[in-house]
């Protein structure tokens, strides 16, 4: 909406993607903050607790604790979009569907769980894994035949497309979005655990997006120009300031879980940027934490399936440390950490060409 301002009445500050993005940011950040409050009152009275694990046993005075809090933040992020961002441009279109379709699947999972008080009792893994798949396919077409992204693929230090994928772009990219999706899901199990590596990952990719949308920059750092891209990182940017006034309740001691209502959704719309800016593989290091989370759970079944053996006291692998004796705030804190120092390098990498 700011950008058809410039256009009507010809206020040039808003033709920039930078300041729409940093207002955007104050946007979702300050409808976030301000409404939780509002949010976790109706979600007390209401009794929209989230089921707690009766294998953690520190977890127990978490059991009062409401979830669905990602339904404020993403309502925050897309209004904040809504009122900066081109919202004829497809890329924009595509990154909304992102948000609200895997949204709409965490939230009718976190509400079987809440009307069941039992985290098993949501949809059928079949069931979510679908519309998964089905969210996914349908921002996937959007990407190939109405914006027409390109089909190549790249890896890091190297500056060219190493082959083009043609038609199997799809299948690919309905991978990244799914397979990090899950990934942020596993690894919400603390207080912000989450929530911080998923915005330096957003910081790090919105970076990316706004390179390879800009013809000068892309070419100067020998990254493929895709015209229009960088119009979604006005959509990081407003889902970055959702997820810090998030923050301002979801710190331990948290008194608001996001539930898959925001995990679902902002691991879809991490492996969403991750395409738009040709940084699949990238992604790997951007996500770290929640790829060691991912790689913890397989490990462990893995293991248990073929030598009856554990490798980790519990997965995911915080929950390791947990029954090791860490005490939380150690664990959510070194990972934060982690996740900084990965996002650094993968940012240093953009150079290396």
């Amino acid at each position: 909406m700011l950008y058809y301002f410039y256009e009507l009445f010809d206020i040039n500050i808003l033709q920039y993607i930078s300041v729409r993005a940093g207002i955007a940011f104050l946007i979702a950040f300050c409808f976030t903050i301000f409404l939780t409050p509002l949010y976790i009152r109706w979600a007390k009275a209401k009794k929209a607790n989230q089921p707690i694990s009766k294998w953690v046993k520190s977890h127990k005075s978490k059991q009062s604790t409401p979830t669905m809090g990602g339904a404020v933040f993403l309502n925050g992020t897309i209004l904040a979009a809504i009122l900066t961002a081109k919202l004829h441009n497809p890329y924009v279109i595509g990154g909304l569907i992102t948000l609200i379709g895997f949204g709409l699947v965490g939230f009718k999972d976190d509400l079987g769980k809440i009307l069941n008080n039992d985290n098993l009792q949501g949809l059928s893994p079949k069931g979510k894994m679908g519309l998964l798949i089905l969210t996914s396919l349908i921002v996937s077409l959007i990407l190939l035949f109405v914006a027409h992204m390109p089909t190549t693929f790249y890896l890091p230090f190297i500056k060219t497309p190493i082959f083009d994928m043609g038609y199997f772009a799809i299948a690919f990219w309905v991978l990244v979005m799914i397979a990090a999706s899950n990934a942020v899901n596993l690894t919400d199990g603390l207080d912000g655990l989450a929530t911080v590596p998923t915005i330096l990952g957003l910081s790090t990719l919105g970076i990316i997006v706004y390179i390879v949308g800009h013809a000068i920059f892309s070419n100067y750092l020998l990254l493929p120009n895709i015209k229009g891209v960088g119009e979604v990182t006005i959509v990081a940017a407003a889902l970055a300031g959702g997820l810090l006034g998030f923050l301002w309740y979801n710190s331990y001691p948290a008194e608001l879980f996001m539930g898959d209502t925001g995990s679902l959704a902002i691991g879809a719309f991490l492996g969403y940027m991750a395409i738009l800016g040709k940084s699949e593989i990238l992604l790997i290091l951007i996500g770290i934490i929640f790829v060691i989370e991912t790689l913890s759970v397989m490990l462990q079944v893995g293991s248990y399936k073929l030598r009856k053996k554990r490798i980790f006291l519990m997965a995911p692998i915080h929950h390791h440390y947990e029954m090791k004796g860490w005490k939380e705030t150690k664990i959510i804190v070194r990972f934060w950490m982690i996740a900084l120092i990965a996002n650094l390098i993968a940012l240093i990498t953009l150079k290396i060409r």
